[in-house]
């Protein structure tokens, strides 16, 4: 059952504000075709709610392949305010132990830069059985209600109240049962699917994502001993046990990073090897630069992205996975700004994703929109010009833009661009982009 109530006072300390470099920003010549190799590093969406399943054993967890992002600091010291001890001094492991948790609160003050902070809501509710959890934040792209977290986890028997902005949860033990989502959603079922390992009984979740991120959480919960069936399709079943140990696990590489690189490839005339890439991981985007006419092919350790000329137009549409995904939609727009001929672009995951736009024609994109949907026509050129980033994804297409411009292009606000992206910068040099962070 879900309640609303007056908000109790509940102290806690705010983050420290940001420091310098929250003011950096990118300085790009373009012009130059991307030739060569880059690793891509670990996915920060697969990242951020295995950090978040350690909550569900005692002992040390042994994470690697961690990337080096800001989010995952940000979850890491969500952790460490609860009492976990965190230990990152090896490059790309992250160990966690959270034997002596002595709160139980993820505070508003943190949640409000990283909306995947409500991961921590599922564990520590089917541990503990006991959590208050600020409701999230993150990019300012449109409504992300977590309507679904709370249904599923109202339906595992969790008491929930609404505390003006905040989640209080409370259950005794959590019990087995058949839920469907009402939309797709891969937060919602990573929350309710760590919550279930621990339930009585079995748990059958209908209408899941099927993300490898879904998949990859899956199997880092299996190392933990969890017993879980039917992760990448709509029906995933899962058998709760008592306790679980403490995981070992690499995190899968990042699909979006490697999806960045391959779009940033084809639209410069480029060749580069994506290493650690795995094409099947993109979905619908590898048929789409296909079709705008970029060679992609497997290979050993990842995979090689030729691009053309110039790119043709292509229609594409946001849909849940294997579909194409909403966080490549401002790097094909941006592939589109200089394909040759009109595309259609059609938002249908979030709402208010079309930020960058405005700052894409102030480098010279022809692009119109009508509601959800965005008409982009191709241009010979681009032109540099200094833009301003408003959230992750749209700082990489304003990159990718900078890329291929003539002259010289400032990308501004890129603390966005740290959320997602480990050094991108050092990895477009390490390709012969001409690209520079400075201070402001």
């Amino acid at each position: 059952m879900i309640t609303r109530t007056l908000p109790e006072s509940i102290a806690y300390s705010k983050p420290k504000p940001r420091g310098p470099e929250a003011m950096d920003a990118l300085k790009i010549k373009g012009g130059k075709a991307l030739k060569g190799s880059v690793r891509v590093g670990g996915a920060k969406n697969a990242a951020l709610p295995i950090i978040a399943a350690t909550l569900l054993a005692e002992g040390e967890n042994t994470i690697t392949n961690m990337p080096a992002l800001a989010d995952v600091d940000t979850m890491a010291k969500l952790l460490a305010m609860m009492g976990a001890e965190v230990d990152k001094r090896e490059k790309g492991v992250l160990r966690i132990a959270t034997d002596k948790l002595k709160d139980f609160e993820a505070p508003y003050d943190l949640v409000r830069t990283m909306r995947a902070s409500v991961l921590v809501l599922g564990p520590l509710l089917a541990r503990y059985g006991q959590c208050r959890v600020s409701l999230p934040g993150g990019c300012a792209i449109g409504a992300r209600p977590i309507d679904q977290h709370l249904k599923g986890l109202t339906a595992l028997g969790a008491d929930i109240t609404l505390v003006h902005g905040y989640v209080e949860a409370k259950a005794s033990r959590l019990k087995g049962t058949t839920f469907i989502f009402d939309v797709n959603t891969v937060t919602g079922t990573e929350n309710v699917l760590m919550a279930a390992v621990l339930a009585r009984g079995e748990t059958v979740l209908r209408n899941a994502a099927l993300e490898p991120e879904v998949v990859d959480l899956a199997n880092a919960l299996r190392s933990m001993g969890a017993e879980i069936e039917g992760d990448g399709t709509t029906d995933i079943r899962v058998v709760g046990r008592e306790g679980l140990s403490p995981m070992k696990h690499a995190v899968m590489p990042d699909r979006i990073e490697a999806g960045t690189f391959a779009a940033a490839a084809a639209m410069s005339g480029g060749d580069v090897l994506v290493e650690g890439g795995v094409l099947s991981h993109l979905g619908a985007v590898a048929d789409k630069l296909r079709d705008a006419g970029a060679k992609l092919t497997q290979e050993a350790g990842g995979y090689r992205v030729i691009g053309p000329k110039r790119l043709k137009a292509i229609d594409f549409t946001t849909a849940p996975y294997p579909g194409f995904a909403t966080d490549m939609q401002a790097q094909l727009m941006a592939a589109m700004a200089v394909a040759e001929g009109s595309s259609v672009v059609r938002e249908t995951v979030f709402e208010n994703r079309y930020m960058h736009v405005p700052e894409m024609t102030r480098l010279g994109a022809d692009i119109t929109i009508d509601g959800n949907v965005a008409v982009v026509r191709g241009v010979e050129k681009l032109m540099g010009a200094t833009v301003m980033a408003t959230d992750l994804r749209a700082s990489a297409s304003l990159v990718l833009s900078g890329l291929v411009a003539e002259g010289e292009t400032v990308v501004r606000r890129i603390y966005h661009l740290d959320r997602g992206y480990a050094a991108l910068e050092k990895k477009l040099a390490g390709l012969g982009a001409e690209i520079t962070r400075f201070s402001e």
